[in-house]
């Protein structure tokens, strides 16, 4: 609780900094920019979440949503149908998901090397797909899932508040999501006490794909483009928000909110600089530090409640 109340207090810190410098922070348009982008990275993060509290990583979620983008733009541009265009979004999305639990649960890969073969995988079958091509020009009632307002909020934002709510009662109000919890805290333990290990690995990378899907569909609506590698850039933004949220690089802590409130603060972080005029070249090497940064905490946070205990 003290960890979560420190990030909260981050982003109030790092907001009013920003208010200080910028007059435009505090305009509406901005902030309602901040609650878009955040909310689009907290779903590509939010399965990622629960992938890591199980001990596990996905290095293929930024690629899973750019091919869920490609193919959600081939299905609605060839039927002219929301509902088919976000059924084969998160269906390619969860279908990458089954095969990385299946190569990480069933074939008990290393899950850096299985997700990390995954997303180069991904992204070659992507780049056959489009075969260069960039497709555009979606309806309006696609596009307004990823840049329309109700009651003067983004639609993204509301997705937002679905997954977060659906993700936490899954993580903290059911036995699958305790047992998630147990088996990133200590695998040998959890299949000791009763915990079907290699099933809910499976699980969570089969939601970690299914979310990449949905984001794919939010992100592309927001574009309103698709070509290969349109997801290429979030993959780094995506594990920072889960790190900076509080989930351990080794399993077993963590959770969405946590995730939300990173989120909040790196789309903070990179909403200022794009405020101050920096240049976009840095953004990476910044998010890069944040990784590096809240990787560092988190070891060394460890190591010292293993001495204490």
């Amino acid at each position: 609780m003290i960890a979560l109340t420190l990030r909260i207090a981050g982003v109030v810190v790092i907001g009013a900094a920003l208010a200080t410098v910028s007059d435009a922070f505090l305009t509406v348009d901005n902030l309602l920019n901040v609650l878009r982008q955040a909310a689009l990275l907290f779903l590509v993060a939010s399965g990622l979440t629960l992938v890591v509290v199980a001990g596990g990583l996905d290095l293929s979620i930024g690629a899973t949503v750019g091919l869920s983008a490609c193919v959600v733009a081939t299905a609605v541009k060839a039927t002219d149908s929301v509902a088919a265009g976000v059924l084969a979004g998160t269906l390619a999305g969860a279908l990458v998901g089954v095969l990385n639990g299946t190569l990480v649960a069933g074939l008990r890969l290393k899950p850096i090397i299985a997700t990390y073969g995954m997303m180069w995988i991904l992204n070659g079958a992507t780049y056959w797909y489009m075969q260069g091509q960039t497709i555009y020009g979606f309806p309006e009632g696609f596009r307004a899932i990823g840049s329309g307002h109700w009651l003067g909020v983004p639609v993204p934002v509301y997705l937002m508040a679905l997954a977060l709510a659906i993700g936490a009662a899954f993580a903290r109000a059911t036995v699958w999501g305790h047992q998630v919890y147990a088996l990133g805290a200590n695998p040998a333990a959890a299949r000791l006490s009763g915990v079907p290990v290699g099933a809910r690995t499976f699980l969570v990378y089969a939601l970690s794909g299914a979310m990449g899907g949905v984001a794919g569909i939010v992100y592309l609506a927001r574009l309103n483009s698709a070509e290969a590698g349109i997801g290429d850039a979030l993959l780094l933004p995506a594990i920072a928000a889960v790190l900076v949220g509080g989930t351990s690089l080794f399993g077993g802590s963590g959770g969405l909110v946590g995730t939300l409130i990173g989120a909040t603060l790196l789309t903070l972080v990179l909403n200022g600089m794009n405020l101050l005029v920096i240049s976009s070249n840095w953004q990476p090497l910044v998010t890069g530090g944040i990784v590096l940064l809240a990787a560092t905490v988190d070891a060394i946070t460890r190591r010292r409640t293993g001495d204490a205990g």
